[in-house]
């Protein structure tokens, strides 16, 4: 028997005609569906130390499960010491079983480990139903040796569905089970 991820499965067995009992759909197809996270964080003492984009890397690595590629600049700015290419952030991009892992993992054990945790903020949403989440501390992963991180940095998650509007990804989102505030 094939591996299926557990939200994968979710997903197909209770999110679907919930929402599409919830919205009217006539078809599962029309229901939303998440398409791609993606993982992005900024490096700004790259510039000076290189370690810390290297640290960056290896920690971003290790959340994913995926290489973790490098952002450049695009252009000068001479009052930050920045040149056009300098290495200033990294990124990945998680599809398929990956991403239902990485965000099973995010919602039951990442988020909960939140300082003051209260929910998160619903006002993430883009417009076009994409979400983005900021998390101010890499270290609430798991994955992340506490006693190996040389500077504490944040990183924004975002979710892209293919929700036509923030209000069916927003249900979506829900069904997840992403522990949005009220």
């Amino acid at each position: 028997m094939k591996y299926v991820p557990r939200l994968k499965e979710k997903y197909d067995k209770e999110i679907v005609p919930e929402l599409k009992k919830q919205f009217n759909y006539k078809s599962p197809m029309q229901v939303p569906r998440l398409t791609k996270i993606s993982l992005n964080q900024g490096v700004g003492g790259a510039i000076t130390d290189k370690k810390l984009m290297e640290n960056a890397l290896a920690e971003l690595t290790m959340i994913a499960g995926q290489k973790a590629v490098t952002t450049k600049s695009k252009k000068d700015i001479s009052n930050f010491k920045l040149r056009r290419g300098m290495p200033i952030g990294a990124r990945v991009t998680l599809r398929g079983e990956k991403m239902y892992e990485f965000l099973d993992r995010l919602i039951s054990v990442a988020i909960p480990r939140i300082r003051d945790f209260r929910g998160i903020n619903d006002k993430g949403f883009d417009g076009r139903g994409n979400y983005t989440l900021g998390i101010s501390e890499q270290i609430i992963f798991p994955e992340i040796n506490i006693d190996k991180v040389g500077k504490i940095n944040g990183l924004d998650i975002t979710l892209v569905t293919s929700a036509p509007n923030d209000q069916e990804a927003l249900a979506l989102l829900k069904e997840f089970g992403l522990p949005f505030k009220k």
